[in-house]
């Protein structure tokens, strides 16, 4: 049994929720002001809740029986139901309060006194013209559906509802090319348009393929992710998918992202740019060489032209052997490892590349001529990281120094002043976490750093702080 000393120290006062508006809006209500009166049950056990997009139909009635406004055509609606988001929506008060009793497909009148509609003080929903507001009003309301949606953009104007989720969570972006089945429908539910047969829709993003709201909200699945995206008609802009949008209020898109292949502009100005073949193991990018490796890849080089003259592939100039190189050494052109970088093992990738970041600058193979674009396909095959030095022990660690010294003067004779830069700093920040256990191991790491700085601070070179040491 818990002493209650005990019970007083594992007791921890928990943080008071702030106040919200809605919460502020309740403190109002008083008994009598909202009724509530069952015309048709509901099916489940759950009701709507904060985050919840509720769909639902309303009508509102005089007490004697005369129509307000509706959003059901037989009563002069466009028959198109309303959609909110509890917690994130405009709405007024009766209904805020009163549709999270209902239960799904539970249809329900509710007598409200005019402080719990449109004549609320400081109402946030503006009460449509000659709606009278000082009035007891009854709104009968229908609850189509409710589930949890994802806001996609801040007004509220694209939301998301998964139905089936994705595997992974890489989503595509900006330009990224995507294939998915994409079926739409009008607010009242006619079908305007159906590609679910044959291939599925191909397009690239940020080129204006597809409405804007249709793009944001696919731009937050994942792969093999169902959903319906709910887009209204300020981010209904036109597009080869949907080119007659001017009509519509609102349009619900119901998605299926197939596939989607990851496409890189690795300068941002659309020189640069990688693009994924075949998908590699792992998790991007914390599977990637991000970081100095040794690698492994095979590679055929093309020229940019309209034959794709290949100037060199390792499976046939290399005695099918794969090229082995460490990345952080100027081994192969700075677009080419850019890229690399970027793979996960068992990917594939096309780059396409402009002369100064291929062979404009790195030695030129005889069939390249100067100012060269070209193309690389390029698997990564494997890749091994370089030595942790946590666990070595001192001579160890020196030893590991004197490999990126001896690379870092390599580099800085070739007048590559970026990579040896890095390969110096690597050195002395590695150096922060080193601790010599005997006064000769401190006089060696010592002498050793005390070059290196002394070198750093004396540096004339073309980047200021790099010299060889």
């Amino acid at each position: 049994m818990a002493s209650e000393e005990d019970a007083e120290q594992s007791y921890v006062p928990q943080k008071k929720k702030s106040e919200s508006e809605d919460d502020k809006r309740r403190k109002k209500i008083v008994p009598g002001s909202l009724m509530k009166a069952l015309m048709r049950p509901g099916g489940g056990e759950s009701n709507p809740s904060d985050g919840d997009q509720i769909i639902y139909h309303c009508t509102v009635r005089t007490l004697d029986g005369v129509v307000v406004e509706s959003t059901r055509s037989e009563h002069g609606g466009k028959g198109i139901p309303i959609r909110n988001v509890l917690g994130k929506s405009k709405m007024i008060l009766g209904l805020l309060e009163g549709i999270p009793t209902m239960l799904k497909g539970e249809v329900a009148m509710f007598k409200m006194m005019p402080q719990m509609h449109y004549g609320e003080e400081d109402c946030p929903v503006p009460a449509p013209s000659s709606f009278p507001k000082e009035y007891d009003l009854h709104f009968e309301i229908e609850l189509i559906d409710f589930s949890k949606a994802k806001v996609v953009s801040d007004d509220l104007g694209v939301l998301k509802k998964v139905i089936d989720e994705g595997q992974g969570w890489e989503s595509p972006r900006e330009p990224y090319e995507v294939k998915a089945w994409i079926s739409a429908k009008t607010g009242d539910g006619k079908v305007i348009m159906s590609h679910t047969e044959g291939e599925p829709y191909f397009f690239t993003f940020g080129k204006c393929e597809v409405p804007k709201g249709l793009e944001m909200g696919i731009g937050t699945m994942t792969r093999k992710e169902k959903a319906v995206v709910y887009v209204t008609n300020q981010y209904l802009t036109p597009s080869p998918l949907l080119p007659m949008i001017e009509d519509y209020e609102e349009v619900h898109f119901e998605v299926e992202l197939v596939h989607f292949i990851q496409v890189r502009d690795m300068l941002g100005d659309g020189r640069l740019i990688k693009r994924r073949l075949h998908d590699g193991k792992g998790d991007f990018p914390m599977d990637c060489p991000l970081h100095d490796s040794l690698l492994q890849v095979h590679y055929k080089g093309m020229l940019l032209n309209e034959e794709k003259t290949v100037f060199y592939d390792t499976r046939v100039d290399n005695q099918g052997e794969p090229l082995e190189f460490s990345s952080g050494e100027g081994m192969v052109p700075e677009g080419f490892e850019m890229c690399v970088r970027l793979m996960l093992p068992g990917e594939i990738a096309l780059v396409t590349c402009p002369p100064d970041y291929a062979y404009d600058k790195f030695s030129r193979p005889p069939s390249v001529p100067e100012g060269a674009h070209v193309q690389w396909e390029i698997e990564l095959l494997g890749f091994e990281m370089p030595k942790d030095w946590t666990g070595l022990n001192f001579q160890e660690i020196m030893d590991e120094a004197e490999k990126i010294r001896v690379t870092g003067n390599r580099l800085f004779k070739e007048g590559k002043f970026e990579l040896a830069k890095a390969k110096y700093e690597k050195v002395l920040r590695e150096f922060n976490h080193v601790n010599p256990q005997t006064d000769e191991e401190g006089k060696v790491f010592l002498d050793t750093r005390l070059r290196a700085s002394s070198k750093w601070e004396s540096a004339e070179s073309p980047l200021t702080h790099v010299i060889r040491f």
